[in-house]
């Protein structure tokens, strides 16, 4: 068997290894390496930085790692650009262009790329669906969600990343009952459209069962939903419309106050979501086919990074420069961190957080817990703003900021 590996892994270059990271928020959407054994002993043990590649979208558009190799879209003028990067050395293996000629709002690229049985998925701001061989970058089949899907594009462009579930790519193009979409990963064949019309918000679909059903949760621009993962029909809905100031009050800003970004959390039978312009968090219980807010707090506000869930506790930055822990039965603070900028991100690994301070680039090794914060470490990789949460596959460390990728020994 250990004679066949190698020829195993030529010819299926692509193949999902546990320790991948192979879409938003990593195998299982919910911030979590599956890495073990990794080095922590930052202070005794500095990680070394294995390779740093240069970046042209000025932007913040995460990776994503399968088989030994990272994938990230980039842009350079008025083209995106799909790069292959290799996990250990940086080296380039192929870029995919294509014409993206959508504004430069923090950069172009928005989504991270999904990797799976050998393809890869980007979505562009501008609702670009592409569909590329892993191992070589050739176009195997394209949609646009805004004319194919019927989507109708929100203020800030497309950002939420396509989700993979099964034989189904999960979308929200918006648009008259087309919140949601599934199409056949093989093809970009059209499976279903639902959801109700809902307009887009920005944050990612996450797949959940809740009350036994499969479905799909959906952060969408004034409202959180649960859409059936086999007919796209509507379950539930539960209005989460960012309240407004009084003296500013016109159609561009109540585009802008409706910015949901951040991935909802499935506990349960609940759902917890966050978001940022003093609006807060809130937890969802969802029962009977409705959905109704069980309680609320100010103490987290993030506009658009996602949280993270363990033990009964939710952990994640927060307007206007704190780190946060909440009770996620109560709503009340276990603590909470002043000084770290929010924006940049969580991932999680065992017992540890991996925080990115959104203004510095510091990557801050926080434990784990809910009685209060710790601070293990600090590194800094690259420096500078970064809007993009660490992600980790195979031992290595990925992070950007707006010129650059680095990639991070912590083996």
């Amino acid at each position: 068997m250990n004679k066949l590996l190698p020829i195993m892994l030529l010819l299926f270059p692509c193949c999902l290894f546990a320790a991948d990271w192979p879409q938003f928020r990593g195998v299982s959407s919910n911030g979590f390496a599956a890495d073990k054994g990794i080095n922590t002993a930052w202070a005794s043990h500095p990680p070394k930085v294995l390779w740093t590649v240069a970046l042209t979208d000025d932007g913040f558009a995460g990776p994503s790692v399968a088989g030994g190799l990272v994938y990230i879209t980039d842009h350079w003028k008025q083209q995106d650009i799909v790069r292959a990067l290799d996990l250990h050395s940086g080296k380039e293996r192929w870029r995919y262009c294509y014409p993206e000629a959508g504004p430069d709002i923090y950069g172009h690229a928005r989504a991270t790329p999904a990797v799976c049985g050998g393809k890869v998925y980007t979505l562009s701001q501008l609702g670009q669906l592409h569909c590329l061989d892993a191992r070589t970058g050739k176009k195997l089949w394209a949609l646009d969600i805004v004319k194919d899907l019927g989507g109708k594009t929100p203020q800030w462009f497309y950002s939420m990343s396509p989700l993979l579930d099964g034989n189904a790519l999960i979308l929200c193009p918006g648009g008259m009952n087309a919140a949601v979409a599934a199409v056949n990963r093989h093809t970009g064949k059209m499976l279903w459209r639902g959801g109700g019309s809902d307009a887009p918000g920005y944050a990612t679909p996450v797949a959940a069962t809740i009350h036994g059903i499969k479905q799909y949760v959906i952060f969408a621009g004034a409202a959180l939903l649960g859409v059936d993962a086999a007919s796209g029909m509507l379950l539930w809905r539960c209005p989460w419309t960012t309240p407004l100031d009084a003296e500013v009050n016109t159609p561009a800003a109540r585009a802008h106050f409706n910015a949901n970004a951040a991935a909802p959390i499935v506990i349960g039978n609940t759902v917890f979501i966050t978001t940022g312009y003093q609006h807060g968090s809130a937890l969802v219980d969802v029962a009977n086919g409705k959905a109704s807010v069980k309680w609320c707090t100010l103490a987290m506000q993030s506009q658009y990074s996602s949280p993270i869930y363990a033990n009964g506790f939710i952990y994640c930055s927060s307007d206007p420069r704190k780190l946060v822990c909440l009770n996620a039965a109560t709503g009340a603070i276990a603590w909470q961190h002043d000084g770290i900028a929010s924006g940049g991100g969580l991932a999680a690994i065992g017992g540890k957080l991996l925080v990115m301070d959104g203004a510095s680039g510091e990557v801050i090794l926080v434990s784990l817990s809910s009685d209060h914060y710790l601070e293990l470490a600090r590194i800094k990789p690259l420096g500078g703003e970064s809007r993009t949460a660490p992600v980790l596959a195979d031992g290595m460390l990925l992070v950007r900021n707006r010129k650059a990728l680095a990639c991070v020994d912590l083996r």
